[in-house]
């Protein structure tokens, strides 16, 4: 992820803090400075929600791990302001791996709890809740609180919540996985309704905000499974572009660029011959244009860090790849030859003609 630095390791898996992550720990010191805390009070503040977001990393490590049980490596762990999130390779087929990676991470929160509880029980009295606050009350016990809360959270059954992948994982075991995750998405939209119907009657304006992304996250994993699935058992070649351009390494940006004036591609193949030796993509090449302007080489401005697909793997794992490397174009190559281009705009456009002929196919049956 963008704007992150890499702050430690565990079991090979890397621990990202994104740079707004900075921006919360300030925010959070001149809040407690304001309030009159003064120095002391900011410092105090700061470290209890450094403590908050590593209970939020074990979390994730739960899920890690227990996936990695099953096969499935991690690819990192980045902190972001509103919480944590561990990059998967892909969640378990098996809907029992699912829902054991799923649980994982709030029962890292329920032994956390379970601990801190034993701790505060073994050596000091209780303080009533009533008197703890986000910025009041013992360290500890708030911290206990804290871990209840994300295992609430978490649990409820709505993607992209945790909550929301049990579910699907339990219904899974009774039903096609494409059906189960519509069906627990619509669970969670509905429930997405009730908070946001909540939170405008009671201007809590959290709840609105909580609305909007369990339902733009159930939507986005129903899109997600249902194009996986429609795109399982068809190879690469049947969607590719195969009408593109390519580049030389001693070509002027002019060239890429009235290329991309003229025509649909935004990515360009660098060849040298006709060895794939590079990628010039159009936010490379507007960067290009910015910093030494159109006479400047493609050379100095591809990437040659890049990833490509065979014509005939299947476009799952292809999709995979694009959504890896986070990029708009992957080339396909076979034997040496660049034979084609995947983008993620033909993969939409593959996927309407698809679900279309569908459509005809049931018309028609």
């Amino acid at each position: 992820m963008r704007w992150s630095w890499r702050i430690g390791e565990y079991a090979g898996i890397g621990v990202y803090v994104h740079a707004t992550f900075l921006i919360l720990l300030l925010w959070i010191g001149i809040a407690h400075w304001a309030s009159g805390g003064g120095l002391y009070g900011s410092l105090a503040g700061i470290a209890f929600i450094l403590a908050v977001f590593a209970c939020v990393v074990l979390h994730e490590f739960g899920h890690a791990l227990a996936a990695r049980r099953f096969g499935i490596r991690t690819r990192d762990i980045t902190l972001l302001p509103i919480g944590g999130v561990a990059r998967l390779e892909r969640m378990p087929e098996d809907p029992r791996q699912e829902l054991v990676v799923a649980l994982a991470g709030p029962m890292v929160n329920v032994v956390i709890a379970a601990a801190l509880f034993t701790w505060i029980l073994l050596t000091s009295a209780f303080t009533p809740l009533a008197d703890i606050g986000v910025s009041t009350g013992p360290f500890l016990e708030r911290l206990l609180v804290v871990n209840v809360m994300l295992v609430l959270f978490n649990i409820l059954p709505a993607f992209p919540m945790d909550g929301g992948r049990v579910v699907r994982a339990l219904l899974a075991m009774r039903m096609e996985y494409t059906r189960a995750t519509q069906t627990a998405a619509t669970l969670g939209q509905g429930l997405a309704m009730v908070f946001g119907l909540i939170g405008l009657l009671t201007g809590h304006f959290m709840l609105l905000f909580i609305a909007l992304f369990v339902w733009i996250g159930a939507a986005q994993e129903a899109s997600a499974v249902q194009m996986k699935y429609a795109l399982g058992g068809i190879p690469v070649n049947r969607a590719m572009i195969t009408d593109f351009q390519t580049l030389s390494p001693t070509d002027r940006l002019q060239t890429p660029v009235e290329l991309l004036l003229r025509g649909f591609q935004q990515d360009f193949p660098v060849l040298w011959g006709n060895e794939l030796i590079g990628v010039l993509t159009r936010s490379d090449l507007l960067a290009g244009l910015a910093q030494k302007g159109p006479d400047a080489t493609v050379q100095e401005f591809m990437r040659r860090d890049f990833m490509t697909a065979d014509p005939l793997e299947m476009l799952e794992s292809a999709l995979a790849r694009l959504q890896e490397c986070q990029c708009h174009t992957v080339p396909v190559v076979r034997n040496g030859e660049v034979v084609g281009l995947l983008t993620t705009d033909n993969l939409g456009e593959f996927m309407m003609v698809q679900s279309a002929l569908e459509r005809g196919r049931r018309a028609t049956a």
